[in-house]
């Protein structure tokens, strides 16, 4: 772990002395190569400015929309949920199936269950909605409504 932290800083430090060395050395080309000029602070600056744009640019991420949900497609994500859930059959598993008296889970369970839907679907349910989300039929609802989906 020392040894990796001894990298870290090496190159820390390696990226703070390109920095600081290389806008220094390309004002001095630029002036030697044109033989001085009135504006040489200005032109320092530009240049100091667009090598540092150069070598440190930040790549730029661009947001799209969630791609648009059907029916279809929230059945389909909220099984495959319940299918990874650990106590819940796969077999027993529906869309009309009550998960306490059909498949054995307990109040527990169901909000264990309501967090993994949130995980799911990125939004937060509250806790008066959650318990009204029985069967997995209720949650495709639930979530349809919330996202504007309809079929």
């Amino acid at each position: 772990m020392a040894a990796i932290l001894r990298n870290v800083r090496t190159v820390g430090n390696l990226v703070a002395s390109v920095r600081n060395t290389i806008p220094r050395l390309s004002t001095a080309a630029f002036v030697h190569h044109n033989g001085g000029s009135k504006h040489l602070h200005s032109q320092r600056q530009a240049l100091q400015s667009s090598v540092l744009k150069t070598l440190f640019a930040q790549p730029t991420r661009s947001y799209s929309e969630k791609p648009p949900l059907t029916i279809d497609m929230l059945q389909q994500r909220v099984l495959l949920v319940l299918r990874l859930y650990d106590k819940i059959d796969p077999e027993k598993l529906s869309l009309d199936s009550h998960f306490i008296n059909d498949l054995g889970l307990d109040s527990l369970d169901q909000v264990e269950i309501i967090m993994a839907m949130e995980d799911e679907f990125g939004f937060e349910i509250p806790d008066a909605d959650s318990e009204r989300l029985m069967r997995p039929r209720d949650i495709v609802q639930y979530i349809a409504d919330k996202e504007d989906v309809f079929d």
